[in-house]
This record gives structure tokens, C-alpha cells and sequence, in this order.
């Protein structure tokens, strides 16, 4: 058992900051938060006055470091995407496949169980983002592979993917009702997203359960005075929590400051990031901080989880504590898995993040080994 006491510095719970607790962990379980712990068996880490935060979850990326996933859906792809994801202070993620052909997400099926089989860190499962999505919102989506699926396409997609496809993104106005329900019955997280819903549509997607949208404002029918959709339903409907896409490029952080005020903890993170990938259906050429197809459509971003987080700070008005639960807690809380992640609490995983006061990064607990930068 390795045994951890991180002292001498600010520690955000996740629902407050204690400047004068410590952190006592046991392996992979934090153990006790509070002040005045000893104990002998224990390596002490002095944090230097700096910060120990709750580690981020991102629960939309598409690879890192070279090798996007939905274009090379292999166990090395998955591992340069995780340590992409955890120089930005997300150990977690969810490695996730835009609109592709059915061999590709088999293929992305038993990439990602063959990594959990391995007990390699930190995915969750896989998100398909598509094909069931509305091409008129299609965004850098392949058109030939959108389309409404039949009930049969998706029990036997499920079946392939039993205990690994976690999440899927679609348009609820071409699904079939009962497609959906199906899909809320097998525990799939279905995300509203790539939709040209109107308001009343939207609405009753999220009355029959949906619980989530994907990456707020960005591919869906806009709020609009005389014709309110998809956005308008997401602000009203007080189960709806959405993803955001922080970059200043997806979303205007004036946007962002205002969604934030309607929505409160509705509101969450992503980074939706994707790689430089020159081959292949989805080539994303980087310009500038933000990634572009061949045609200038933007086609996914270059944050981190982290980067998130401070442009959340210093662009859009958000304090700091809930910027840190935008990326920690509510995610976390999207996938039902806030009994465990998302904050510094006893029996809580102990995944934690030492931050100096500029928020950068300069250590790493996690998976029962800690590592400073």
C-alpha cells in the first residue's frame, strides 16, 4: 500500500476551499480530509502554498499526440490520447468517434474493451458521436455515413458493444422514440446533439429522459425569439445539463458567461479536441489554437481540460472553484459517478491535481502513484 499526506497548501473539496486541512490517501482511496492528521506511515507531500484540486474528467475528445482514434481505433491511439489527456489534469475520459462507418466503431468497440481488459488507466468508455445525427447540423460530420437508424441496427450495435459504448450523441427528431428508450434501458448515456430540433421537440426528448446535450450552442438549432430549438429548450428544461466547448472559438466566452447564468451546475465541461490526422476521413489541420478541415469548417479544438478551465477564469467571469467543478464534479455528476469522482472527500478515488497559484500543473496523484512535474 503506498500511503500519501499532501500538507502546506489550499485544498478545494469540491464544495469548499480549506487552507489549513490535509489530504491523508492509501493507495487509491482518499482516506481523511481535515486538519491536524499524522501518520508515520506516510510519504508527506508539501504543496508550497499552492492548490490540490479534484481531477478532471473530459467526456468528449476524439485522440492526442498524433493519433486520432476514430481514424486509428487501436490500444496505442487510446494511450497517446490518455496521456494527452492527463498533461491537461483529465484522468479520465471518454475517447470519443465522430459519424463512421460500422467497421470503424467495431472497431473502436474492442479498442477500448482490449485496454479495460489490460487494466490500462483512466477511459471510461467509448462515446459515438453519430451517425445518428441530423445532417442539416452536420457541422465536419461525413455526410455518407449519417442517416436515422432502425431498432435493430442499434440492438445489435449494443451488442457489439455491451459494458464498453457509454455514451452516444444524437438528433432525437430523427430517432425513433422507441430507439431512445431502448438505449436509456440499456444505461447509455444519450446526449442530445448535431440536432435541428425546435423547441417542442427538444422538450420532449428531455421529458422521456434524455439527459444530456453535446457541446452547447455549437451544431444545433439556435435560440431565436419567434422559433426557439434545441439551445432555448436546453436552458429551460431543468434536467438538461450540456457539454461546453471553452476555447473561444466553439462559443464566445460572452456566451459562455451567460449560459453559465442560466444554467448554473447544469453546465459542463469538454474539451473536444481532436489531432493533426493528415489521411483518412477526418484530416484536421491545425490553425492557429483551434483545429479546421481542408474546407476552413472548424473541426475540433486544441484544449486541454485544464486550458478550459482557465479560460472559464479569465475570458468568461467564472470563479475558480466553479470552474474546477465544471470540469470535475458535473461531469462527474453527468455519468453518475459523482459517489466517487469529482471530489476531495473520504472514499473518494484518490485522483488529484496540485496546481500552483498561476493554475499550473505540478503534480500528479493518481491510480495510487503520485508524480510532480
Amino acid at each position: 500500500m503506498n500511503k500519501f499526506l499532501f500538507s502546506n497548501g489550499k485544498i478545494f473539496t469540491g464544495q469548499r476551499w480549506w487552507r489549513d486541512a490535509s489530504v491523508l490517501v492509501d493507495d487509491k482511496t482518499i482516506k481523511k480530509v481535515s486538519t491536524h492528521i499524522s501518520d508515520k506511515d506516510a510519504k508527506e507531500i508539501r504543496l508550497e502554498g499552492g492548490l490540490l484540486v479534484p481531477a478532471f474528467i473530459d467526456l468528449q475528445l476524439y485522440g492526442g499526440n498524433g493519433q486520432l482514434f476514430g481514424e486509428h481505433p487501436s490500444v496505442e491511439s487510446l494511450k497517446a490520447t490518455y496521456a494527452y489527456c492527463v498533461s491537461g489534469g483529465a484522468l479520465h475520459c471518454m475517447p470519443t468517434v465522430a459519424t463512421n462507418s460500422i467497421e470503424v466503431m467495431h472497431a473502436a468497440i474492442e479498442a477500448v474493451r482490449s485496454y479495460q481488459q489490460q487494466q490500462l488507466p483512466g477511459v471510461l468508455g467509448l462515446h459515438l458521436e453519430g451517425p445518428f445525427i441530423n445532417a442539416t447540423k452536420k457541422g465536419a460530420h461525413i455526410q455518407e455515413f449519417i442517416h436515422a437508424p432502425t431498432l435493430d441496427e442499434v440492438v445489435q450495435l449494443m451488442e457489439k458493444g455491451k459494458d464498453v459504448i457509454k455514451m452516444i450523441t444524437l438528433a432525437p427528431e430523427i430517432c425513433d422514440p422507441g430507439i431512445i428508450r431502448f438505449l436509456l434501458e440499456q444505461g447509455v448515456l444519450v446526449s442530445a446533439g448535431h440536432t435541428n430540433a425546435n423547441y417542442s421537440e427538444a422538450m420532449k426528448a428531455f421529458d422521456m429522459g434524455i439527459p444530456l446535450a453535446t457541446h452547447l450552442y455549437n451544431a444545433m438549432s439556435p435560440l431565436q425569439h419567434r422559433s426557439p430549438g434545441m439551445t432555448h429548450a436546453i436552458f429551460n428544461h431543468p434536467n438538461a445539463k450540456a457539454s461546453l466547448v471553452a476555447d473561444g472559438h466553439h462559443v464566445d466566452f460572452a456566451a459562455i458567461t451567460i449560459a453559465k447564468k442560466i444554467m448554473g451546475e447544469r453546465l459542463f465541461l469538454i474539451t473536444d479536441a481532436v489531432t493533426e490526422n493528415k489521411e483518412g476521413l477526418y484530416q484536421h489541420r491545425l490553425d492557429a489554437d483551434k483545429y479546421v478541415v481542408a474546407d476552413g469548417t472548424l473541426s475540433g479544438s486544441a484544449l486541454t481540460m485544464l486550458k478550459a478551465v482557465k479560460n472559464c477564469v479569465s475570458q468568461a467571469g467564472i470563479p475558480l472553484d466553479e470552474a474546477v467543478r465544471m470540469a470535475s464534479l458535473y461531469p462527474a455528476r453527468a455519468i453518475k459517478a459523482d459517489n466517487r469522482l469529482g471530489k476531495i472527500e473520504a472514499k473518494y478515488d484518490a485522483e488529484l491535481l496540485w496546481l500552483d497559484e498561476d493554475l499550473n500543473i505540478k503534480g500528479i496523484y493518481s491510480n495510487g502513484s503520485f508524480v510532480s512535474s
